[in-house]
C-alpha cells in the first residue's frame, strides 16, 4: 500500500561559543568538569580549559566529550561549528535523491504494518508519510490539525483525537513526558509549552500490567481500540534528516482491537 510524502523544512544550527555550549550540555546532564573529564577520559584540566577558550579542541575532542554527554547529533553539528570545525553530519530533504534507500526503508515498514496504523514524524513530531492503517486515528479530526500534520497536535488538541481517547489523562502524560526528555536535549521548547496548554489532565498510572501505556481509542462508531505503540529508528544514520526520523507504530493490545481492524476481505 503506499504511503502519503508530506515535505518539510529542515531546521538551522546555531553559533554559540564552544564553551559556552559545552558548560550548557554539561550542566544539563548535571555533570561536575570532573564528571566530564572522567566519562570522557580526558584530565579536568583540559575540560576546564576548553570550557574557559584557553585550548581549542581538535574535532576528536568534540566529539569525545558530545559522545559522554550523549548530545544528540543535531547539537553535536553545533558543538563542532561553534568550535570553529566542519560538521558531521549532513542534512538533505526526505525528497533528496540520495535519501531514495531511507524512503524506501519507510515505506516497506509503514506498508508491513497496514491494517495497523503507522507513520513516521521529523524531530519536531511533523508526519512525513503514514500508511492507509493511520486513517482510523484521523477520522474526525479538524482538516486544520491535518493541513500541516503534527503528531502531537493531532493526538492531544481538542479538536483532534482527544475527545475520543478514554485514557487521555494517562496519554497526555506518556507524550508529554516524552516531549520534556527532548526539548531537554535540544528539542521545541515552544511545542512543549503549546502542547502543555491543551486540557486534558495528566495520570502518570500505567496499564496492562504495568508493562505499557496503552492508547484508548472510541473510534466514530464507538467501538474502543486499544494500542500499544513501538517507535523505529535509524540506528546508523549519517544525516540528520535521516537520524531524526521516528516510525510510530500502533499495534493491537488484544484480539478485539485485531478484529475490528480486520480487512473486510481478510478470512476470520
Amino acid at each position: 500500500m503506499a504511503s502519503r510524502l508530506f515535505v518539510r523544512d529542515a531546521g538551522g544550527v546555531g553559533d554559540t561559543a564552544f564553551g559556552e555550549l559545552l558548560r550548557d550540555w554539561r550542566r544539563r546532564r548535571r555533570f561536575s568538569q570532573l564528571d566530564l573529564a572522567l566519562e570522557a577520559d580526558v584530565s579536568a584540566r583540559h575540560v576546564s580549559f576548553v570550557e574557559s577558550g584557553r585550548s581549542a579542541p581538535s574535532r576528536a575532542m568534540v566529539l569525545r566529550l558530545a559522545e559522554a554527554l550523549e548530545v544528540p547529533p543535531r547539537q553535536q553539528n553545533q558543538l563542532l561549528l561553534a568550535a570553529g570545525l566542519a560538521p558531521a553530519y549532513a542534512e538533505r530533504a526526505v525528497t533528496d535523491p540520495g535519501m531514495a534507500a531511507v524512503r524506501a526503508g519507510i515505506d516497506r515498514v509503514l506498508g508491513a504494518y497496514d491494517p495497523y496504523p503507522c507513520l513516521a514524524v521529523n524531530r519536531n513530531w511533523d508526519v512525513l508519510q503514514a500508511n492507509s492503517g493511520t486513517a482510523v486515528l484521523l477520522d474526525g479530526v479538524s482538516a486544520d490539525l491535518l493541513h500541516t500534520p503534527n503528531a502531537l497536535r493531532i493526538a492531544l488538541h481538542p479538536d483532534g483525537l482527544a475527545p475520543r481517547i478514554r485514557n487521555l489523562a494517562q496519554w497526555r502524560h506518556h507524550l508529554l513526558s516524552r516531549l520534556r526528555r527532548e526539548a531537554g536535549s535540544g528539542g521545541s521548547a515552544q511545542l512543549l509549552a503549546e502542547i502543555e496548554s491543551y486540557p486534558g489532565g495528566e495520570d502518570s498510572s500505567t496499564d496492562l500490567g504495568g508493562v505499557a501505556v496503552p492508547l484508548e481509542l472510541y473510534r466514530l462508531d464507538g467501538v474502543l481500540l486499544t494500542f500499544i505503540s513501538m517507535v523505529t529508528t535509524f540506528g546508523t544514520a549519517l544525516d540528520l534528516t535521516a537520524a531524526e526520523l521516528s516510525i510510530e507504530a500502533f499495534l493491537p493490545a488484544d484480539d478485539a482491537t485485531v478484529q475490528a481492524l480486520r480487512p473486510a476481505s481478510a478470512p476470520v
